[in-house]
């Protein structure tokens, strides 16, 4: 059943919020400038219109998702402090003070699957639609955009063969114990033991004895794989249970592998995970997925994030970038600054893309500005990893990654929001004190001229 409406009922007892908090605050500011409304019409198409338990609040959701990306909180420590923050239940449509937790922390993750990636891109894009209303992004900032890729990784332990092994014998028998299938030997304590002789051995940098117990562990998961074959319940030659049924084939492809290979398992519990080389001194490789961020060039306002699978060129993901801008703006970006990285790129639309080389001394004052803007993606895809939560991704599969990879873009944009409304405060503040004083300003010093990038 569709959410319900929260009705504008008068406390007998309460005080509204509105009445206790200060109306300059920057989350009461952005609360009254962002249009609600437009995600009931989006979110709604979620739930049945007649059967059902009623859905959670929209806008609750939708203000506890920008909250927690926006201050890099998990879903248990947001909601911990929704309760004892005022502004933040102000931001979330409350009308008087709440003291008890609004849901349960699982439900976030159920709504965002709930959700899909596809509707959520409606938060990312209404960041831009308030910035525009607000004047803090002006139109022709949309014309010039910079466009780059980095490595979302997910949160998995670095991929050894001993312990994917072992980890993959643990999955299969958990599995096959909730069946009631009667295992000749599980290697519980065995398969634990030679785990901790491979690690000390490799410690040591004893490599021969450490391959050995790499070779006895894959050993133990193929007696217990050819076990299970053995004696799960089959219709037709196949597993009847659909988890059991996928755990066998990824232990399959795990004992196939070898170090060449194409297409490796690095995580049991996260089978999408890839391994990206992107030229590190510092992390050779990284396990995740690739993530597109494209930012404008002067104020540095995400208009696209994407995650990107299959870990594909980097000139062959601008097509899909440039056309999700046009998606979420409503125009087409006319320079796109890119980096070497795109040389040979798929894009056939009506923008000039320039690939940043060295700068010639002969390209115009202008232009060596424009392009030595490029190079402005990268500490915003920083900020990202480090106050957006992208840096880690929790959420599972891959529709987890394309999630988090926008609302990670929402959060930093309403971050944005958030300090360029106390900037033109304090913009507003100092205007009114150069007009109350403007006869003793304008004797010797120079008039107040404060701009707000």
């Amino acid at each position: 059943m569709k959410p319900k409406r929260p009705t504008p009922q008068r406390d007998l007892f309460g005080v509204h919020l509105s009445e206790l908090l200060n109306p300059e605050h920057p989350l009461y500011i952005l609360a009254e400038q962002i249009d609600w409304q437009q995600f009931d019409a989006v979110i709604d198409q979620c739930y049945a219109d007649e059967l059902g338990r009623p859905g959670v609040n929209t806008r609750l959701m939708v203000g506890l998702m920008y909250l927690k990306y926006a201050f890099n909180e998990s879903d248990e420590s947001v909601v911990a402090r929704w309760v004892e923050n005022p502004y933040w239940q102000f931001f979330c449509g409350c009308q008087y003070m709440q003291h008890e937790l609004p849901i349960d922390p699982s439900m976030m993750s159920k709504w965002r699957k709930r959700v899909g990636a596809d509707r959520l891109q409606k938060l990312r894009e209404v960041t831009i639609s308030t910035g525009l209303a607000m004047k803090a992004i002006q139109p022709k900032e949309l014309d010039r955009v910079n466009v780059d890729t980095t490595v979302q990784e997910k949160a998995i332990a670095f991929p050894t063969d001993a312990r994917l092994y072992h980890k993959m014998r643990l999955a299969l028998v958990r599995r096959a114990q909730a069946l009631r299938i009667d295992l000749r030997q599980s290697y519980r304590f065995v398969g634990k033991r030679t785990l901790f002789k491979q690690h000390r051995y490799a410690h040591a940098r004893q490599m021969k004895r450490a391959a050995k117990m790499t070779r006895k562990m894959k050993t133990l998961l193929g007696r217990v794989v050819r076990d299970i074959e053995r004696k799960a319940r089959k219709i037709k030659g196949q597993v009847c249970d659909e988890p059991l049924r996928e755990l066998l084939a990824l232990a399959h492809r795990l004992l196939a592998q070898e170090r060449d290979s194409k297409n490796k398992l690095y995580s049991v519990h996260a089978p999408e995970v890839e391994c990206i080389a992107k030229g590190k001194a510092h992390k050779r490789y990284e396990f995740g997925c690739k993530a597109s961020v494209a930012t404008t060039s002067r104020g540095n306002w995400i208009v696209g994030a994407q995650a990107l699978h299959g870990n594909p060129y980097d000139g062959h993901t601008l097509q899909d970038a440039l056309e999700q801008i046009e998606r979420l703006t409503a125009r087409s970006p006319n320079d796109v600054m890119v980096d070497q990285g795109y040389r040979g790129h798929n894009y056939t639309g009506s923008a000039t893309v320039h690939v940043v080389r060295t700068i010639s001394q002969k390209a115009s004052r202008a232009m060596r500005r424009m392009l030595k803007r490029r190079a402005a993606v990268e500490p915003t895809i920083g900020h990202l990893k480090s106050d957006n939560r992208l840096s880690r991704n929790h959420l599972a599969g891959k529709a987890g990654d394309q999630i988090n990879t926008l609302l990670a873009a929402a959060g930093y944009n309403l971050r944005k929001l958030l300090r360029w409304v106390i900037f033109s405060t304090v913009f507003v503040l100092l205007r009114r004190l150069q007009g109350a004083f403007g006869h003793q300003i304008a004797g010797d010093n120079p008039p107040l001229n404060l701009a707000i990038d």
